[in-house]
């Protein structure tokens, strides 16, 4: 396991054992040169911690087996636990305790020492697999909100292209039937749309009332193209404009509706908007008079708002769409309610 954890984290794994060390010599205060013993291997301690750090680090980064590490670990500070009792004799000796070393002696007494530095590279070890798996785990979000947002934009791109074939066929189209006037018409209004939607700041959602102004945009090619055949009913309530929906979701439906609805009727066909709330959710409807086809498809444009709302509200929305027994053809969108602050 590779891990590069800040230097404050080893500090602060030492300060509980430290302090543990403190409160179990308390009660020995006061008792001759206990003072002076105590300050020794408190110090000793510590410095040991350093050499300790840089072992067990070195060890992570070569990806060392845990119980090589722990074996290591264990004979290392075991060594240094020998070496603060030999300290301490000398210290004895320094003090007139003792009169020289008492070599077989050195191992009496270490399970202070021990279980301190043994505890210290436990603790080291938790704090920086904590730390790692939180760097993975972000990580992790990173890489998926960015997966997420190339896939909106991928979609988003995807409206246009697919807009702008569908209208240069019907600008041929008049062309064709000699009609200039409304061919000349319909690609001021296409221009409009694109310098709309080409002035957007790549954002995945806008307010309600952005995406009606684009809406309105778009309609105006089509009753360009379609005249009396296409009879439109746009109802929002003012409360609702500031709310916040997907950048280009309206667009999409509206254009299957009309291309695959009523374009495709002798006699003009009706088209309703609705966008009201329920609670906390925001409820919109798309209907359209059409012929129900042998052969149902989603389309292009169903299906890029089904992914769009998929990936920017996950289970919190619904997609409802097919024929009803009224003969129309309906799309009923189900998403949370937030307003421009809440999504700031």
């Amino acid at each position: 396991m590779k891990v590069e954890t800040p230097l404050l984290v080893p500090v602060l794994a030492a300060l509980p054992v430290c302090a543990c060390m403190a409160i179990l010599g308390l009660p020995a205060f006061g008792h001759g040169n206990v003072v002076a013993f105590r300050t020794l291997f408190f110090v000793a301690c510590l410095a040991w911690l350093i050499p300790l750090t840089l072992l067990q680090r070195a060890m992570w980064r070569r990806e060392w087996p845990w119980l090589r590490m722990a074996l290591v670990l264990l004979v290392t500070s075991y060594a240094m636990s020998i070496l603060n009792a030999v300290m301490g004799q000398r210290l004895a000796i320094s003090l007139g305790l003792i009169t020289g070393y008492h070599w077989d002696e050195l191992t009496r007494g270490l399970d202070g020492c021990w279980l301190a530095l043994t505890s210290f590279c436990a603790a080291h070890a938790v704090a920086a697999y904590y730390l790692s798996l939180q760097q993975v785990r972000l990580h992790l979000a990173q890489a998926q909100s960015a997966a997420r947002d190339a896939e909106l934009r991928a979609l988003r791109l995807q409206v246009n292209p697919h807009f702008l074939f569908n209208s240069l066929n019907a600008i041929s189209a008049l062309v064709s039937a000699q009609s200039n006037r409304e061919a000349n018409r319909m690609l001021a209004c296409v221009a409009d749309f694109l310098r709309a939607t080409l002035a957007h700041d790549g954002r995945h959602e806008h307010s309600l009332a952005d995406e009606l102004a684009l809406l309105d945009a778009y309609l105006a090619i089509e009753k360009a193209r379609l005249g009396e055949r296409l009879r439109l009913t746009m109802k929002a309530g003012p409360d609702l404009l500031d709310s916040v929906v997907p950048y280009l979701m309206l667009q999409p439906l509206v254009e299957n509706a009309i291309r695959h609805g009523i374009a495709a009727l002798a006699a003009p066909g009706r088209l309703d908007i609705l966008v009201e709330r329920a609670g906390a959710r925001l409820l919109i409807g798309v209907q359209n008079d059409g012929q129900q086809p042998a052969r149902e498809g989603s389309g292009i444009g169903l299906a890029n708002v089904r992914e769009r709302l998929r990936h920017l509200y996950g289970a919190d929305q619904e997609v409802d769409a097919g024929w009803r027994a009224d003969g129309r053809f309906h799309v009923r969108i189900s998403m949370p309610l937030r307003g421009m602050e809440a999504a700031a």
